[in-house]
């Protein structure tokens, strides 16, 4: 790889790791392009060249988090007994998310705002949708739900989830509305699934 290109790609990284940190520290609002200039060192022309705008560098930031929550989420989930086993652990473990100060204000409060809702959801629903759905599919091979209601559960446990983690995030005290969060979500997925 050559040189400049190798340069770019750290430069690129840095601007995203700054941004990351400013983005959870002061939110999406109080996070501006000066901020980040001042911060990464890097001059104007440089993050231009990386990132159109605020916006873009946000959305940089934003896959970056939700890269990290995934691969967490199937390291945890990767000696699972069956799909929905990952399935459970999965969602466990973007639950127990919400309480990153990281997580709590990109991916749940800035990022519907700046994105939009539908966009979000979107973005949400490439990244996660597929495997909920696989799992529920193997609940349906297994007669555990109605396999023609499958895709529309899908939505439904990815819709939870995601509430679960909203509520614990926004809460005045994420750490002790995990508890309950985490059990009404076991409790739903039992229910669900007849375990």
């Amino acid at each position: 790889m050559n040189k400049n290109v190798e340069r770019g790609q750290a430069t690129r990284a840095h601007l995203i790791e700054v941004a990351t940190r400013l983005f959870a520290t002061h939110g999406y609002d109080g996070t501006s392009i000066e901020t980040v200039l001042a911060e990464s060192g890097v001059s104007r022309g440089s993050l231009y060249h990386h990132f159109q705008s605020k916006d873009t560098l946000f959305l940089a930031v934003l896959e970056g988090v939700g890269a990290r929550i995934g691969l967490e989420a199937a390291e945890e989930a990767q000696d699972a007994a069956d799909p929905l086993s990952a399935l459970r652990i999965g969602g466990r473990a973007w639950i127990r998310l919400a309480v990153d100060p990281v997580v709590q204000q990109i991916m749940l409060i800035d990022a519907p705002a700046v994105l939009g809702w539908q966009r979000w959801r979107e973005l949400d629903e490439q990244s996660t949708l597929g495997a909920i759905r696989a799992a529920l599919a193997y609940a349906g091979d297994t007669g555990r739900i109605d396999p023609g209601h499958v895709d529309v559960f899908a939505h439904i446990v990815l819709a939870t989830a995601n509430e679960v983690a909203m509520m614990i995030a926004r809460a005045p005290d994420p750490d002790a509305a995990l508890p309950a969060g985490e059990s009404a979500y076991n409790e739903f997925l039992d229910r669900l699934l007849g375990d």
